[in-house]
C-alpha cells in the first residue's frame, strides 16, 4: 500500500468490521498458481456482484482486484482506524 503505508507501519486494525468503501482494509487475497497469498492490505473501492473490490494505493506494484477478481466477503478481514506512530529507541 505505498506510498500511504510503508514497511514496518504499525496500523490499528478493527477486525469483524463491515467493508467501508474508500477505507483501507486488511484482506485475505485468494490462492494463486504459485501457492496461498499472503494477507494484504488493499483500499475497498465498491460492492462487486461477487464481493467487494480491492485495489492498491500504487498501481505499478502488488496484486488487487483488477488481477485476482473481488475479494468475497469473509476475505474482508478488517478496517484500518490508524497508522500508529513507530516507538522510539532507547540509546
Amino acid at each position: 500500500m505505498e506510498p500511504t503505508y510503508t514497511g514496518g507501519d504499525r496500523l490499528l486494525v478493527l477486525y469483524g468490521a463491515g467493508p467501508r468503501p474508500g477505507r483501507a482494509h486488511v484482506i485475505r487475497l485468494p490462492d494463486g498458481p504459485a501457492g496461498p497469498r499472503p494477507i494484504a492490505v488493499k483500499r475497498i473501492t465498491r460492492a462487486d456482484g461477487s464481493g467487494w473490490w480491492a485495489e492498491r494505493d500504487n498501481p505499478r506494484e502488488g496484486i488487487d482486484s483488477w488481477l485476482v477478481g473481488a475479494i468475497p466477503r469473509e476475505d474482508v478481514l478488517g478496517v484500518v482506524l490508524a497508522r500508529l506512530p513507530r516507538p522510539r529507541r532507547r540509546r
